[in-house]
C-alpha cells in the first residue's frame, strides 16, 4: 500500500512582503500545489494522501479560501485524510465544523477529527493525533499510542508538532516524545509517523520511518526552511516494510542573499547574479548588502536594485543584516558646474553625509538622487556628459 504524507498547506496565507499581484499569484499557487500533489499521489498509485495538520492558515478566514481551497480538493483523485494543527485546531470556532465547511466538503475529503484508529483499508489503520487547541499541556501522540498492540495491523501516525529532540525547550509540555514513538516502532504497534509542523523536509531519528514531509509550498527563506516544497510517497509493504520517496512539487523560491559590494565591480557582479535567478516572478529575495560606497556607486546600486524590484515578486533589504556606509569621494561633484546656494547646499550634504547622525541617510539619498538626475539615469535623459554640459553652459 502507497499513500502520500504532506502537510502545513497553510492555505490563506499572506507575506507582508508580497505587493501588488504577487500575493494573489502565491495564494494560487499554494492551491496549485494541491492539484500537483494529487497528480503525484494517482501517478504513484497511492491509496490516500495525509496532510498532518495546518490545512489552513487559520481558522478565521474569508469564505473565498475554503471554497476554492474545498473544489480543488474535489478533483483529486484520491481520498484525503485532513488533520487539526495548531493553526486549524478544532476548537470552538474551527473551520472543519463551520457551516460551509460541512456544506461543501467532496466525499473525498475526511477530518480526522477524533483521536485515535481511523481504518482506511484493509489491514492499515491511522493513528490520528489531532490539536483541539493551540496549546495543548501534554504530549498528544504519546496518548495515544499507550496500548497499542502489535497484532500485525499496519499502522501509520498522523500527528503535528515539534519533536523533543529537535526543540529540547522544557517549557513546551506538547512536544513529541521520541523515545515513546520509537519505542511503539520496535515493538511493531506502528509502522509509520507521518508528521507536520516543520516546514523542511525531515527524517527523525535512524529508524528511517519517522518523517516530516514539509510544506508542499515554500513558506520562509532558505536559511530558515533548507528543504521545502515537496511530498513524500510511502511504501507500506505487507510485511511493514516502509521505503520513503520525496517529490519536489513547489514552485516557488525564497532566497536570502547576502553581499558584499564596495566598488562598481561588485554591484555589477550583484547585478548579474540577480539575473541568472530563474521565474523570477515566483522568486522572494531578501538582500543582506554590506560595505563602503562612493555616492556614486550608491546610485548605481539603487539602480541595479530598483530594475529588480520590478521584476522579482519581491526584493528589498534585510534591514538588520544591511550595513552600507556611503562616503562621499574627494571630487565626486566638483564638475557639476554650479554655483553658490546650490553648491552651499552639495557640500553641507557631503558633511552629512559622512557624518553618523541620524540625517546621514537621508543625505546620502539626497546625493544619490542629485548624481541619478544629473546623469538621466532614472529619467531616460542624454548621458551624464551631457548634463555636465548643460550645468557648464548654465
Amino acid at each position: 500500500m502507497k499513500f502520500l504524507h504532506t502537510a502545513d498547506w497553510q492555505l490563506g496565507m499572506t507575506r507582508h512582503f508580497l505587493a501588488g499581484e504577487a500575493q494573489p499569484q502565491y495564494s494560487a499557487a499554494r492551491r496549485e500545489a494541491i492539484s500537483s500533489l494529487g497528480e503525484v499521489a494517482v501517478a504513484q498509485g497511492c491509496g490516500f494522501m495525509v496532510v498532518c495538520g495546518d490545512v489552513f492558515e487559520s481558522n478565521q478566514l474569508a469564505p473565498r479560501v475554503i471554497s476554492q481551497a474545498l473544489e480543488v480538493m474535489r478533483g483529486v483523485g484520491v481520498d484525503i485524510y485532513l488533520l487539526p494543527g495548531n493553526h486549524d485546531p478544532l476548537d470552538a470556532a474551527s473551520v472543519y465544523t463551520s457551516e460551509l465547511f460541512l456544506a461543501e466538503k467532496p466525499a473525498n475529503v475526511h477530518v480526522l477529527d477524533a483521536a485515535g484508529i481511523h481504518p482506511v483499508a484493509p489491514g492499515i489503520e491511522l493513528v490520528a493525533v489531532p490539536w483541539r487547541s493551540k496549546a495543548p499541556t501534554h504530549d498528544l501522540v504519546a496518548e495515544q499510542l499507550d496500548g497499542l498492540p502489535a497484532d500485525g495491523t499496519r499502522r501509520i501516525v498522523v500527528a503535528h508538532g515539534g519533536v523533543d529532540i529537535l526543540d529540547p525547550d522544557p517549557t513546551k509540555p506538547a512536544l513529541i516524545a521520541l523515545k515513546a514513538v520509537e519505542d511503539a516502532i520496535a515493538r511493531g504497534a506502528v509502522h509509520y509517523v507521518a508528521l507536520g509542523d516543520k516546514h523542511s523536509r525531515t527524517q527523525v531519528g535512524s529508524s528511517g520511518r519517522i518523517w516530516y514531509s514539509g510544506a508542499p509550498e515554500v513558506t520562509n527563506y532558505d536559511d530558515v526552511e533548507s528543504d521545502p516544497g515537496h511530498a513524500l510517497v510511502v511504501d507500506l509493504d505487507e510485511s511493514g516494510a516502509v521505503r520513503v520517496d520525496a517529490h519536489h512539487v513547489g514552485r516557488w523560491r525564497f532566497v536570502t542573499l547576502r553581499w558584499s559590494v564596495d566598488t562598481a565591480r561588485d554591484i555589477a557582479d550583484l547585478g548579474l547574479n540577480l539575473e541568472l535567478f530563474p521565474d523570477k516572478e515566483r522568486t522572494v529575495v531578501r538582500l543582506a548588502l554590506t560595505g563602503t560606497l562612493s555616492v556614486t556607486d550608491n546610485a548605481l546600486l539603487e539602480e541595479c536594485l530598483d530594475k529588480y524590484t520590478r521584476l522579482f515578486a519581491s526584493l528589498r533589504a534585510w534591514e538588520r543584516h544591511t550595513d552600507i556606509a556611503v562616503v562621499p569621494a574627494d571630487g565626486e561633484f566638483s564638475d557639476l558646474g554650479v554655483g553658490g546656494f546650490a553648491e552651499s547646499a552639495i557640500a553641507e550634504l557631503k558633511d552629512m553625509a559622512a557624518a553618523a547622525g541620524p540625517s546621514a541617510a537621508d543625505a546620502q539619498g539626497a546625493l544619490s538622487l542629485l548624481l541619478r538626475l544629473t546623469s538621466g539615469a532614472g529619467l531616460g535623459g542624454p548621458a551624464k556628459g551631457g548634463a555636465q554640459k548643460r550645468g557648464a553652459a548654465a
